[in-house]
């Protein structure tokens, strides 16, 4: 089968005008005459096009030589220079209504398109066939192994040389050579935006080096070869893959890349490579480039001496060069809903389907196991290697078995034969970063491993104090993201805030772990964020309450970190430490919707401090109490409540005597011991007006009043609600001030004058909702 057309024939039309009639009519005499001689037969010509069989392969290389040599001989309108691109493959067509149709005949037409004009490109099933019965003098060329467009498999191809015809043409137009455009294990998933934004960049003006950057196993090499499988009819003289994973130096760079380009053994190192490759129009991915000392430079001299080259790069670190647009490979999108639709969507979920069910056809996304594989794919943080290997063990495991597992999810190990040795496992994969690290900044990065959440510049600085000052912190921490080791965001003050995937850093307490240094580590992270805390804490009355309370959920992963850590093996240095951050943190648990986790960290805490009589403990106790208090359990309230004001009392405590108090009052007013209740907050006002205390007056005033109104006394009760607004309104604390108008309204409500009410409660509301506070928001929707 043998396919020809001319080459360019488009502008040829637009240059010759009329007298194209005259050249496509030699065209086609010629060619036809050559057909005939070799016994071809024409199955199908369209414009300048031709699809001719021959009765063996013999007689089809014939015709094209033949063909060849007529088209250079004749004599072509207006001094035109008519070239033909020709292609022959042998094999077994399909007959189908007078024609041949079949895998064969698409792949002899590929052929054809991949050759140039004048030259003439064999399968090797043909080359096999004429290679000792070709025209007098001829020889065939080997071109290597390609990649033909829409043919999964590669496909050797040789040209065919006879004198007087020419012999040197540019590499032919197919997706590269054998190693270029490997065929993935799986499709690509989830990164159509991505694919999108990459192409539309690589097709700007003067753009010509765009590196993919990312962690080990988020998807570079993926990426780059489905964006360069997008991008190859853009470039006439081929895409190119070049795998460099294995390769440490500049000179070994240059020859992989030169292997790849088929550039002759004397031409594959500078100056001679760029004669072979400045003229080319090709796209090249470079793949892994990290680990190679010199790369910027290799990059840097091929961009300049190949002005039509364009390059795709992937390494878990930018190169740094002027040219550079550098794009950072995120993980793949999570499920962002909790329906089964909503899992389905997510571009994580759709890869563990896809590479479960080649572990066992019959996995299915169900409504049963959509939760678990959606938690997998959280717990993995979306890296598409860690989702791969941990679906692999589908056909053992159910989603819900490898969840159970996850913790020894860096060690699961593949089982494909044709994945790289440093992405065998996760671990492997991270540690090929980490070994490109320098040894101090090696430590550094351990000690990253302790914060959870991220951490700011201070708090990072904070945990590595102990470390040997050779370098600016800053200039590390900027090298540890360089090797996409860990990522930067922007804090809500405007300052970076550093994070790591949860696997990396998984990888980093262990070698924190492993190299004697976590108990300090913690220790130092746990100090940090106590002393980050503590004065958030004398911000919860103040006007700057919100500020502070913004700051605690950002650090809250981090503070929880530093509890678990004190009372994982509790001492009494770490229990000091525990009680403190539950009594910087109190305020926060109870005002914003963290009841539960603050009560259990409390309990711990107060467990672990054994019934010392501390004011650490005195100051938990009343926490713990109030907590109680706030869910309904006011005999428990009692008595650590009791506890907390005997301990306040036996150190002279007035400031957590009072609260303690204040919980007794109410704890009393909820059991329906009314004069115990009355006493008790009176004595605690008397007290906190006593000590100047006016943040712990508010709420006793606000208490005092509830008291009133339970009785049946509003107008009493207003006295109290209308003096605790005045002292929080003083204070500037808007959470106190906003519940105490709450009550007002309340109380107006039940005193008749509801139009007063009314007129107040838009504006209650308004600050209810401004303070986020979950509990101030429902006694609004209330009242």
């Amino acid at each position: 089968m043998l396919f020809s057309d001319m080459e360019g024939s488009t502008s040829l039309l637009s240059r010759l005008g009329d007298a194209y009639v005259q050249a496509l009519d030699g065209q086609r005499q010629i060619l036809r005459a050559s057909w005939a001689r070799c016994g071809g037969v024409e199955m199908g010509t369209e414009g300048d096009s031709f699809f001719v069989v021959f009765d063996t392969a013999e007689a089809a290389v014939n015709a094209a030589a033949t063909a060849q040599a007529s088209l250079l001989g004749f004599e072509w309108p207006a001094g035109a220079q008519i070239r033909v691109r020709m292609g022959i493959h042998s094999g077994n067509p399909l007959v189908h209504d007078g024609g041949y149709v079949g895998m064969d005949v698409h792949r002899a037409a590929r052929i054809a398109g991949s050759a140039h004009g004048g030259q003439v490109v064999l399968s090797s099933a043909t080359a096999g066939l004429v290679t000792e019965h070709l025209p007098a003098g001829a020889w065939l060329v080997d071109l290597g192994s390609h990649q033909l467009k829409d043919i999964a498999s590669t496909e050797r191809l040789f040209q065919l040389c006879a004198p007087g015809l020419p012999t040197e043409f540019p590499p032919l137009k197919t997706l590269g050579a054998a190693s270029s455009l490997p065929v993935p294990a799986t499709s690509l998933v989830g990164r159509d935006g991505e694919l999108a934004e990459l192409r539309s960049l690589l097709c700007s003006a003067g753009v010509r080096l765009v590196t993919l950057t990312g962690p080990g196993g988020t998807g570079k090499t993926r990426l780059a070869v489905g964006l360069a499988k997008q991008l190859v009819d853009a470039y006439p003289d081929g895409v190119y893959f070049v795998p460099l994973a294995t390769i440490t130096g500049a000179h070994s760079m240059w020859t992989s890349i030169a292997e790849v380009l088929d550039a002759p053994p004397e031409g594959r190192i500078p100056p001679g490579f760029f004669d072979h490759v400045g003229h080319r129009s090709a796209l090249i991915v470079l793949d892994n480039l990290e680990q190679i000392a010199g790369a910027d430079s290799v990059v840097a001299d091929l961009l300049a001496a190949a002005p039509q080259v364009v390059l795709i790069t992937t390494s878990r670190r930018p190169l740094h060069l002027t040219a550079e647009h550098e794009h950072s490979v995120p993980p793949l999108e999570l499920p962002d809903e909790h329906t089964l639709e909503g899992i389905e969507r997510s571009g994580a979920v759709q890869l563990f389907v896809e590479r479960a069910q080649k572990a066992k056809a019959s996995f299915r996304l169900t409504s049963d196991n959509a939760a678990d594989v959606a938690a997998i794919c959280v717990r993995l943080d979306g890296l598409p290697l860690a989702i791969e290997l941990t679906a692999a063990r589908s056909k053992l495991l159910s989603p819900r078995a490898a969840l159970a597992r996850l913790d020894q999810s860096l060690d699961l190990r593949s089982r494909d034969v044709d994945r790289p040795d440093r992405q065998r496992t996760l671990r492997q994969t991270i540690s090929w970063s980490y070994d490109l690290l320098t040894t101090e900044q090696q430590a550094f990065f351990r000690r990253l491993g302790v914060f959870a959440g991220g951490a700011d510049l201070d708090s990072i600085g904070a945990v590595m104090v102990d470390l040997p000052e050779a370098a600016d912190p800053l200039d590390i921490v900027t090298d540890i993201i360089d090797v996409s080791l860990a990522v930067v965001s922007e804090g809500i003050d405007g300052e970076p805030r550093v994070h790591m995937l949860e696997t990396v850093r998984a990888f980093a307490l262990d070698a924190l772990d492993a190299a004697g240094e976590l108990p300090e580590s913690r220790r130092l992270h746990a100090e940090q964020y106590l002393a980050v805390a503590r004065p958030l804490q004398r911000l919860a009355n103040s006007p700057r309450q919100t500020a502070a309370r913004q700051r605690l959920e950002t650090e809250h992963d981090n503070l929880r970190e530093a509890l678990r850590w004190a009372l994982g093996a509790p001492s009494e240095a770490k229990v000091s430490i525990a009680l403190q951050i539950c009594d910087a943190l109190g305020w926060f648990w109870i005002r914003h919707g963290y009841l539960a986790e603050g009560r259990e960290w409390l309990e711990r805490t107060v467990e672990a401090a054994g019934g010392q009589r501390s004011t650490g403990n005195a100051a938990c106790l009343h926490l713990l109490s109030f907590v109680l208090h706030l869910q309904g359990e006011n005999e428990a309230a009692l008595r650590c409540a009791r506890e907390s004001a005997s301990i306040s009392r036996s150190s002279d405590d007035s400031n957590n005597l009072v609260k303690a108090l204040n919980v007794l009052g109410v704890a009393y007013a909820e059991l329906d011991q009314q004069v115990s209740a009355r006493h008790t907050l009176q004595d605690a006002v008397d007290l906190a007006r006593a000590t100047d205390n006016a943040a712990c007056l508010m709420p006793l005033l606000g208490d005092l009043g509830v008291l009133e109104a339970k009785e049946g006394h509003f107008e009493e009760a207003l006295k109290w609600f209308h003096e605790a607004a005045r002292v929080a309104e003083e204070l500037g604390d808007e959470a106190i001030l906003t519940q105490a108008r709450n009550s007002i309204v309340e109380a107006l409500v039940a005193t008749g004058r509801t139009h007063e009410a009314l007129s107040m409660m838009p504006e209650v509301a308004t600050a209810a909702l401004r303070l986020r506070d979950p509990r101030i928001i429902i006694y609004c929707l209330e009242t």
